[in-house]
């Protein structure tokens, strides 16, 4: 089965299990969404990393875990959700809020904050760095 084709919660067990066949940019993106959803943000990112590693881990690519990555697209998404609550937009679930906000489904939008040089940075692997492009939207969402 897709993992589009799966519930919310069965994504999120197999993600958090490491059972999915793959994991995809879209994926990583709906599983932000669905911990940002259920819980709030400092804790919606520490389970988003914990199974990020976990997953990676399993599948024999723990080299791939990347921080500022990580952190970054956890920080859209709540931005994005955010825009949706202020605009008076309740969920609908993943697709609609994807087919709201386009550019979180393409994984270059990084670019227009990152540079290539500073996400391939050792720093930026194993702690988050601020951009040095442009700042990342700031939520009014509070962190704690």
């Amino acid at each position: 089965m897709k993992n589009s084709q799966l519930s919310d919660d069965e994504f999120l067990a197999a993600f958090e299990s490491a059972t999915l066949a793959d994991f995809h940019h879209a994926d990583h993106i709906r599983a932000a969404w669905i911990y940002l959803q259920r819980i709030p943000f400092p804790e919606a990112s520490r389970r988003m990393v914990e199974s990020l590693r976990n997953f990676a881990a399993v599948k024999g690519a723990h080299m791939k875990y990347h921080e500022t990555i990580t952190q970054a697209w956890m920080l859209l998404v709540r931005g994005a959700l955010e825009q949706d609550r202020q605009a008076g937009h309740a969920p609908e679930g993943f697709k609609t809020f994807a087919a709201a906000h386009p550019k979180l489904l393409d994984a270059r939008s990084l670019d227009r904050f990152y540079s290539s040089q500073l996400l391939a940075s050792p720093a930026a692997r194993t702690g988050f760095v601020a951009p040095d492009l442009a700042p990342l939207p700031v939520s009014t969402i509070r962190t704690s």
